[in-house]
This record gives C-alpha cells, structure tokens and sequence, in this order.
C-alpha cells in the first residue's frame, strides 16, 4: 500500500514538474516567442545604410556646381548598453555631453537593428583620433554618408542652395527620416527628391562580441538624378562682381522661355558653411548682419520701382486708345493739382515732349498727364496682367507679391478715397506702387517676346509654363521697343551708360525715391534706388533682366552698366572667366 502510495506521489510530481516545463516552453514559444525571436535575430543581424550618390547639379553649359563629398558619423552598435559604456570618456572623445550621449541612447531603445548616431560632420583628424581608440570602445564604429561641397561658394548661393538635416515638415515624407541629408535651400530643395535617390542597405550576420561573420543582404542604393540648371555660371560669376560690393538683386531670363539666366542677391552667403552644421558664432553673424544675406531679394524684397512703371501706364494709355506715339504735352518742370504742385527730374523741364522721347528722357510730367487721362483702375490692370501685384509661382523660395494698388484696394484697406495726386505718383511708380526685382525681369520680358509673362524656370529646357498673355497692339510694341533702344543709344537717353559697341541693347532706367539711407557710421542720408530693365539684342531678344541696387543713386549711372556687363558676358561669353574655389571665402558672406 506504501508503495502505490508513493509511486502515486512520484507520478503526480513528475506530472506538475512536467506541467511547469510545458507552460514554460508555451509560454516562451507562443506567448514571447516573437520577442525572443526579435532578440536573436538583433543579436544576430546588423543592418548598415548604404547612402545614395546624391545627383549632381550642372549649370546650362555642363560646368559642376557641386561635388559630392564624405560625411563622416560616429556611432554606436545597438546591442551596446550605456551600463557597459565608458560615457565619461565617450563624451571626451566625440567632444558630446554625455547628457546628450544618454539621450541618444535612450531614444533608440533596444529594438533598433541600426547603428544609433552620435555626432556627425567630423573632419579627418577625428576620425583618425575614433579610429586609434576604438578598441576602448567596443561597438563604436565610423559611418559614411554623402554631402555636398559647393564649388563656387557664395556664388549663387541663393539659387542653388545647401543641403541640411530635415525639419519636421520633411520627416512627414514617406522617405526621409532623420539621418537622411535633404536640400535645405534653393534647387537642392526645389527639386531635393530627384537628386537625393534611394540609399541601399547591407544585412550583416555577427557573432556574440559583434565580429562581422558573413553578409546576409546587400541592396544597392540607386544614384540621384543629374539636373543641368538653366542659370549660366559665367555669367552669374561677372554678374556678382560687377555690383562692387553694394547690395541689391538682379534676374536675368530668356524671353523666349522663362528660363533663368543669372539670379543675384546681393549680400550672398557660402553654403559651404552649413554642410557640417553651423555654428551659433557663424549663425549669429549670418542672421544679424545688417545686410541680411541669407534674404532672396529677387523674390523676398519689394520696393517701389520709379520710373520702369512708366512703361506700365505707357502701355495702359495707349492699348485702351487713350494716347498714341504722337501724343504732345509741354513739360514746363511740374505740373499743378490745386494746391499742389508735382515737379519733375528736370526742374526747367522737357519742353513739348511726345510718347518717345518721354521715354527715352523720362519725363515726369507727361506720366502724370497719361495717369490723369488713363486712371489708376486701367493701369493696374495692365501691371497686374504683365505680372506685376503678383508671386510668379516659381517655387525657389517664398514670394512678396508687390502691390498695384487701385480705388477699391485704398477703399479697402485704408477706408478713404482714391485722388488724383496718388495716380500721379502710381504713373511713375512710385507711392503705394511696390515690384519685386523678379517681377520687373517679368515685365521686361513680355516686352522683348511680344506680351507673354513666362514662369521663371531652374532647369535647363524645361516646358515653358505661361501666367499671363497680353496681346499687344503692334503700334504699342513698336513705340516700346523703339523708345527702349533710344534710352540706350540715343543722346539724350537716360540708360547712356549700358550702350555697347558690339550689342544692340535696349533698356529702361528707374531710380526710387527713399526716406533715408543709414551708412556704416548710422548716419542717415537721402539716397534713391537704382533700377535698369533691359533686353539684347535689340531685333532678337535671347536674355531679359532687371538690376536693382539698393541705396545705389540714378539708375542710368550704377545699375545700365552693370546690365551691359552681364548681357556682354552672356551673349559673347569667352573663356576663362570662372574659377572653381577650394575654400570658403570671408565669414560666410560677401556685399
């Protein structure tokens, strides 16, 4: 009877024992199972990001823009725990606080099968330094991604851009993810998921202390596309340095197109100087320099544009047969309204001044007289159709839309009356009237191809993309056009100082009156905006600019020669005139 009783005891122990072991292995099996799995497999696998070449930019001609350079990354292995880290002398060696190290670490969490980065931009010394002591930190590893060297520096730098890190919109893209260098800028933003590619990825099988045994996977990443850019750099380089250090903006266009020749925004910036991260100190001095360098003036800036408007109000009277080619006033230095007396450039005034010659001489007084006759209603609508009072849509940056204002925009916005004395002051573009530097390249343009407003496009060829269509009446563009060219090759043209020898330009000065210009030494001292909008040659038009100098004086004086300078580089080119720089030049911008 003992023995039953005990081989039942027996029986029933093995039993539970066995239950135990079953449920354990149930519930590591089925229950954890998929957590021990991704355990093994983690201690198991590496996975390595294989950075895609980035595309490169060229400018119209074939010449690099940019080249791609290493960008070195230190890391950490996913399996290594901060409890068996030296964080102390990480922190010393990789120059990062170890607040920062911990934050890292606990940010990627033990799911992670990549790398966990802990600083990146190193130079070569630095990762030499890693390199000799990489036995004192075991799971520490160096990392290559692709970046960006800009060949030409601050040249360009506004329509070409930098690359960076991504800001949260970027992240919400189905491919970027925080380790991924995306364009921060210009047309390294514009067209950022062309250039950037797919990087690949390698699938590495480890030992227990993390030795390389075999490679599992191997994706090749696929090289980004090489975008040829429609600017010529040539040109762009003559078109900086022909500004002599004052700040302003310039756009230069094919009529025919839209495509953008040169954009100069002036004072400009090194992009190189963000491809590592930027300093606070180098951030400091880019953000508060008084001549706010990283601001895109072609696009961002709008200032009133004196007497290019007249060639709006021009326009204005003679498509609604208000005035013609023949159409007299005398231009006794000013004309009255009542109390007031409105004067023009030349005190003694023009004399009997017809269409052409008020062109060519800019006479005040006879736009006052066709803004009497026409109304700011009229006018407006043909600025707004020519492009002005609008962003052209291009997409490089963010874009003030300039104002044309009218009756209701005044009834609107300031709640009074619309008066005669402010349509004279709209006539010759001045007032409540404000452009952007890229909106008077606009305008210009439609006048050299016949009446169309293209969109401003980057790449080379691309479709040309139509705002706005104005059919002009032939005797309108042939009273234009012969006037422009008098303003540059006629004796007593405004725009004198952009004639050439060798090219047929055509051009129109404006210069904008401003409160107060403040000088280096905080002295406030009266001085005018100088703007020249001009096309070459004369009989085919192959570019269109506008130039705008901010604080520059008369516009035939400072700005015609330097739109000579950039149509005589474009059209005659010749070479040697570029140089590809080696280093960053100044602090990081340049007036």
């Amino acid at each position: 009877m003992t023995r039953i009783r005990t081989l039942r005891t027996l029986t029933i122990v093995c039993i539970t024992v066995l239950s135990i072991f079953l449920l354990r292995l149930w519930q590591l099996q089925i229950i954890k199972g998929e957590e021990f799995y991704r355990k093994s497999i983690r201690n198991r696998v590496r996975v390595f990001r294989i950075p895609a070449p980035r595309g490169i930019l060229y400018d119209r001609n074939g010449v690099k823009l940019v080249k791609n350079v290493p960008y070195y990354i230190v890391s950490l292995l996913p399996d290594v725990s901060a409890e068996k880290l030296d964080i102390e002398g990480l922190s010393r060696l990789i120059d990062l606080p170890e607040g920062e190290i911990l934050r890292k670490l606990k940010q990627a969490g033990n799911h992670s099968l990549e790398p966990i980065r802990l600083k990146g931009g190193l130079d070569f010394d630095e990762v030499a330094e890693i390199e000799a002591r990489r036995s004192d930190f075991p799971g520490l590893i160096i990392e290559t991604e692709v970046s960006r060297y800009y060949n030409f520096g601050q040249t360009g730098a506004h329509v070409i851009g930098y690359l960076g890190w991504p800001t949260p919109e970027q992240l919400l893209q189905e491919d970027v993810t925080e380790d991924t260098m995306v364009g921060r800028w210009g047309a390294e933003a514009m067209f950022d998921r062309q250039l950037r590619g797919t990087p690949g990825m390698k699938i590495v099988e480890v030992d227990a202390l993390g030795r390389q045994l075999r490679t599992l996977r191997t994706i090749q990443p696929q090289k980004g596309e090489d975008l040829y850019l429609s600017i010529d750099i040539k040109t762009q380089l003559v078109a900086e340095r022909a500004f002599q250090g004052n700040s302003g903006a310039a756009l230069a266009l094919r009529p025919s197109t839209g495509e953008v020749l040169a954009l100069v925004s002036l004072p400009s910036f090194d992009p190189n100087l963000f491809i590592k991260g930027i300093d606070r100190e180098q951030w400091e001095k880019l953000s508060r320099h008084p001549g706010h360098p990283l601001l895109n003036r072609v696009f961002q800036s709008q200032y009133p544009p004196g007497s290019v408007f007249k060639l709006i109000t021009a326009i204005a009277a003679m498509e609604e047969g208000l005035a013609n080619r023949n159409t007299s006033i005398v231009c006794k230095g000013y004309t009255e309204v009542g109390i007031w007396r409105f004067g023009c450039w030349k005190e003694e005034g023009h004399g009997l001044v017809d269409m052409k010659r008020a062109i060519v001489e800019s006479c005040d007084v006879y736009f006052y007289e066709l803004g009497r006759l026409t109304g700011i209603d009229r006018i407006a609508k043909y600025a707004y159709a020519l492009g002005l009072g609008r962003p052209s849509g291009t997409g490089l940056s963010p874009e003030r839309s300039g104002l044309v204002p009218t009756t209701a925009w005044k009834l609107r916005t300031k709640g009074k009356p619309w008066y005669l004395g402010e349509t004279f002051n709209a006539a010759i573009g001045q007032g409540y009237v404000t452009v952007t530097p890229a909106q008077a390249a606009l305008l210009i343009s439609a006048i050299a191809n016949g009446g169309t407003v293209y969109r401003p496009q980057l790449l080379k060829d691309a479709d040309p993309e139509v705002i706005s269509k104005v059919i002009l009446k032939p005797a309108t563009l042939r009273v234009l056009r012969e006037s422009l060219w008098g303003v540059v090759n006629g004796p007593q043209g405004t725009g004198r100082r952009a004639h050439s020898d060798r090219i047929d330009i055509a051009g129109k000065t404006g210069t904008a009156q401003v409160v107060a210009y403040t000088d280096r030494d905080r002295k406030h001292i009266p001085r005018d905006h100088a703007w020249f909008v001009a096309y070459a040659p004369y009989s085919q038009p192959e570019i269109a600019l506008s130039v705008f100098v901010e604080h520059g004086g008369g516009g035939g004086e400072v700005a015609a020669p330097i739109a000579k300078e950039i149509i005589e580089t474009y059209l005659e080119g010749g070479p040697g005139v570029y140089t590809v720089s080696q280093n960053s030049e100044g602090p990081g911008y340049a007036r």
